[in-house]
């Protein structure tokens, strides 16, 4: 009785041994075992759990600011992570691994010229995110575009424009260009609107009616002061700059539409001419 369960469970497991030495193929080349295939699941099943368990421990004191930041990098670490243990998991069960990195080197280097530039995106987003030369909510100049930055992801940015237009960044422009942060050094900057006006003008006067058009702005701070800057003697104007701080700077456009109105109405007041250049042509008449 005891040797006919022996050959019953010897049969058994010959037979569990025959489903799991079972061949998938993949191609003339590649194969792999439902052994095989069971241990790259296992494997990657494994490698999830500790990733989630390390991505836990990490992050389980941060700021939510740094933990969106970190869970965003990781995300990207993951995914490499998986690809790693996938491969090392087939070359273990047996699978030629160099088989598949030949039957696929002409579509691999296809895709990694066609995923360069998002290759570059996601760098560059690891290093704004790590470098922190760019925060939520600060003001930005790119390539002669403004917006206040609502998101920064791995591969783009989104600001949002004066005209509530949203602009979605390639984070690899960042490597790029000059990027313009206009709150880096705090919300305050300072901002100014140039004028010329005709030669023979009171320039004293002129100082003294664009410092206080300045000052009458509500949105134009009183400390520090405006300033009247004389900047040039032109070939058809005396030029000036009225210079001012604001703590708004993104609205900056309205704030210098309403001082140029101003300008105009006072200097029309005082006879002050803005001029426009001018030129003298000679006509020479030959014989």
């Amino acid at each position: 009785m005891q040797d006919k369960l022996e050959q019953v469970t010897n049969s058994i497991v010959e037979e569990a041994n025959s489903i799991l030495d079972f061949s998938l193929p993949i191609s003339k080349e590649i194969s792999i075992t439902i052994q095989g295939l069971l241990f790259v699941s296992v494997a990657l099943i494994v490698t999830s759990f500790i990733l989630k368990f390390i991505r836990r421990f990490v992050t389980k004191k941060m700021p939510n600011n740094d933990k969106l930041k970190f869970v965003s990098v990781f995300s990207y670490i993951r995914g490499f992570v998986f690809l790693i243990i996938f491969l090392i998991a087939m070359h273990t069960s047996g699978v030629n691994v160099t088989a598949i990195f030949a039957a696929s080197a002409a579509l691999l280097i296809g895709v990694g010229l066609a995923l360069q530039t998002l290759f570059q995106d996601i760098l560059s987003g690891i290093f704004i995110l790590v470098d922190q030369s760019v925060h939520v909510g600060d003001i930005i100049e790119l390539e002669g575009k403004v917006g206040r930055v609502l998101d920064i992801r791995l591969r783009t940015t989104r600001a949002v424009t004066v005209d509530n237009k949203v602009l979605v960044i390639p984070n690899h422009l960042y490597l790029t260009n000059i990027l313009f942060n206009w709150t880096e050094n705090g919300t305050t900057t300072r901002e100014f609107v140039d004028v010329g006006v005709a030669y023979g003008s009171d320039v004293e006067l002129v100082r003294k009616i664009l410092v206080e058009i300045a000052e009458e702005q509500t949105t134009v701070l009183k400390e520090p002061k405006p300033m009247a800057l004389f900047t040039d003697f032109a070939d058809s104007s005396l030029n000036f700059r009225i210079a001012f701080t604001l703590t708004n700077s993104f609205d900056v456009r309205f704030t210098q539409s309403n001082i140029r109105f101003e300008i105009d109405k006072a200097f029309r007041e005082n006879n002050i001419s803005i001029p426009f250049p001018q030129r003298d042509v000679h006509l020479i008449k030959q014989v």
